[in-house]
């Protein structure tokens, strides 16, 4: 059958608004436990965002959760590290009351999760990233403690003893810098590792690793740094992990600007690389429980790695002995983290074709090469439906406006197998700004971006400077040049995808989430490539930010945008008399990252502006939205107010618009 002739962006599509919503599933990390059976933690945006861990295998899924529990933490704000596994038990923060409860795996309903810790009246001390100690009966774990300041918290690593019949208060291991992550035991549980950072730095800029000497009582009595102490190496050591050996080995940059692999020889206290390339063996630290490389239990000289160059994940084995690396054949060309099963790896991944997923990967007995390779869980199991409709992202190189350099991007061409548009015509665009900032956009499977592409929509995802992925040195372009390098890098791309002939230079719009958000808005404010915009929750008042960060976050912006000067100069919220095109802002009330008011002012001085422009709120929605009703809606306010006030014709949903300031 012959493709029908329609405008761009009036193609009827089956990727409806509800099958994004109610496909968007996401993974809070996998975990085995002694019989190598698999667990994964999903939440679920039609349980109002609920998270719930999962025991699975090949052919079964079954919840373990209780309904009247949500497995989730909240400290540093972001979360991760949520559960951890040993022998029959799991151990849990409950996203209500923040506390850690200990729950047997196989009996749900017989035996309800008892609580570890205790009652404060509310979510004011949050655990994460916690590991069993089986020589002292105990579960450590990194505790943030918001008694007495959420913005001043209190972060330390704790042991919490697991006598359900008496709660006591943890005990502190480790205290007196501002944030810790990773407490890792070795096998006889005598040395713990662990990494540590202070302000004004984020864990990706500088952090240091520690070996702590643990007595028979359970106390720290010796330390040891083991790497970020000297001031003359810069560089981010993260993921501890000991071998079956005893032998520690983590992530450091410190060698060529990328996250590699390295060893601690113990005798010298001598960090020595397992193995060089330029290429990332792991990402930012934004949440607990990052997990890239896994001993593979059969081969004490094999690691399984994941790393990243120029825009795609690779899974690989590093032979020690040999300083080889082997890479290994996936569908995958993204991936997330590694857990070792019984002869087998657990691998989060996704590609093109393949939303974020679960893959059980058999290895042949050297564990050179892939023997089997099977989907355990998907984020969205019904997504092959439309792969018909599917657009494949090309990776794109572009010019920056500094002479010689490059940022990078995935450009999604329009693609839909029922509908073509004429020859003269080109299509309208939606540039996405990622998160973080200092975060990637990757060339993965995505409903939300099919839900564009599949209607007539070019849709370009960038990583501009400061995106991480592609090394310190193009992470760090970013620093004092907030507001300026990733606007620039945005608009770059643009104008490149403009002159390649690919997208009509009048029909160009730009979204984004949280820091996406303020890119957003200040390419709004600043420059005039754009034709309409939408933020969500997004910055849109930078001293605002500044004011009300979270501990996590304090100094972040200060080290993005430099002096009181910049931040005037660059503060969207300071510049409204150089917006000049429609604006639609989707903000949660409940969101402690980016405070409502921020999209109330900048909605009321928009709207006073005389532009067309729009304020979409939530109840009960934090930063990000979780629910399936407020993922639909804002998907399809976005599309309705980009076609009404940019395309200039009606779309082929029956989508209800809501009021537009200024237009209607």
């Amino acid at each position: 059958m012959s493709a029908s002739s329609a405008p761009y962006g009036s193609w009827p599509s089956p990727i409806t608004s509800d099958v994004v919503s109610g496909a968007g599933k996401t993974l809070g990390g996998t975990a085995t436990d002694s019989l190598g059976r698999l667990f994964w933690l999903e939440s679920r945006p039609t349980e109002s965002g609920r998270s719930v861990i999962v025991k699975g295998g090949d052919n079964e899924a079954t919840d373990i959760t209780p309904e009247e529990f949500s497995v989730r933490t909240v400290a540093n704000e972001y979360g991760g590290g949520d559960f951890s596994i040993s022998g029959d038990d799991v151990i849990f923060s409950n996203y209500n009351d923040q506390r850690l409860y200990k729950q047997p795996i196989d009996s749900k309903a017989e035996s309800p999760p008892v609580a570890l810790t205790p009652d404060f009246g509310g979510p004011l001390v949050a655990y994460a990233d916690g590991v069993f100690d089986k020589r002292l009966n105990r579960y450590i774990a990194v505790r943030e403690d918001r008694r007495e300041s959420v913005s001043k918290s209190v972060t330390t690593i704790v042991a919490i003893e697991l006598n359900e019949s008496i709660i006591q208060d943890p005990k502190v291991l480790i205290a007196g810098n501002d944030f810790y992550a990773f407490p890792r035991l070795d096998p006889e549980g005598k040395r713990m590792a662990w990494i540590e950072w202070s302000h004004p730095n984020m864990p990706w800029d500088r952090s240091q690793l520690w070996v702590g000497y643990i007595s028979d009582n359970g106390d720290i009595y010796k330390r040891v740094c083991v790497a970020g102490a000297n001031p003359t190496i810069v560089e981010s050591p993260t993921e501890p992990k000991w071998s079956s050996e005893g032998e520690l080995f983590f992530v450091t940059d410190r060698d060529l600007g990328f996250w590699n692999l390295h060893r601690w020889v113990e005798t010298d206290n001598k960090v020595v690389p397992v193995y060089s390339l330029e290429a990332e063996f792991t990402r930012p630290s934004w949440v607990f429980g990052i997990n890239s490389y896994e001993m593979i239990n059969e081969h004490k000289n094999l690691i399984a790695c994941s790393y990243r160059q120029k825009g795609r994940s690779y899974l690989g084995v590093l032979d020690m002995n040999k300083s080889a690396l082997i890479d290994l054949q996936t569908p995958f060309t993204d991936l997330r983290n590694i857990t070792s099963g019984v002869n087998c790896l657990y691998v989060e991944g996704a590609s093109a074709i393949h939303p974020l997923s679960i893959a059980k990967v058999t290895l042949d007995d050297q564990a050179s090469k892939v023997v089997d390779f099977k989907i355990i869980w998907s984020s969205s199991p019904t997504s092959s439906e439309y792969m018909s409709y599917f657009s494949s992202p090309e990776f794109i190189e572009f010019p920056t406006e500094i002479p010689g350099e490059k940022a990078y991007a995935y450009y999604y061409p329009p693609t839909n197998p029922m509908y073509q548009a004429s020859k003269e015509e080109k299509p309208p665009l939606i540039l996405e700004s990622h998160g973080g900032p200092t975060d990637e956009a990757r060339g993965i499977l995505n409903l939300s971006i099919q839900f564009w592409t599949s209607r007539g929509w070019a849709f370009v995802d960038v990583n501009y400077g400061g995106s991480s992925g592609y090394g310190r040195k193009f992470r760090e372009r970013l620093l004092k040049h907030w507001g300026i390098v990733d606007v620039n890098d945005c608009c770059s791309c643009a104008k490149f995808l403009v002159d390649s002939g690919k997208v009509d230079s009048e029909r160009i719009c730009i979204t984004g989430c949280s820091a996406g958000g303020y890119t957003t808005l200040a390419a709004l404010a600043f420059k005039k490539i754009f034709k309409a915009g939408a933020s969500l929750f997004g910055v849109a008042d930078m001293k605002l930010l500044k004011e009300q960060s979270v501990k996590f976050e304090a100094y972040y912006i200060d080290n993005l945008i430099g002096n009181e000067k910049d931040f005037i100069e660059r503060n969207p919220i300071n510049h409204v008399d150089q917006f000049s095109c429609p604006v639609i802002l989707f903000q949660g009330l409940e969101d402690k990252v980016v405070n409502p008011v921020q999209a109330k002012t900048i909605h009321k001085a928009l709207k006073s502006k005389g532009l067309p422009t729009a304020l979409v709120e939530y109840e009960g929605e934090q930063h990000g939205f979780r629910m399936a009703e407020n993922i639909k809606f804002t998907l399809e306010q976005q599309m309705v107010f980009f076609a009404r006030l940019v395309v200039h014709f009606k779309v082929a949903d029956e989508f209800t618009s809501i009021k537009i300031d200024n237009f209607d």
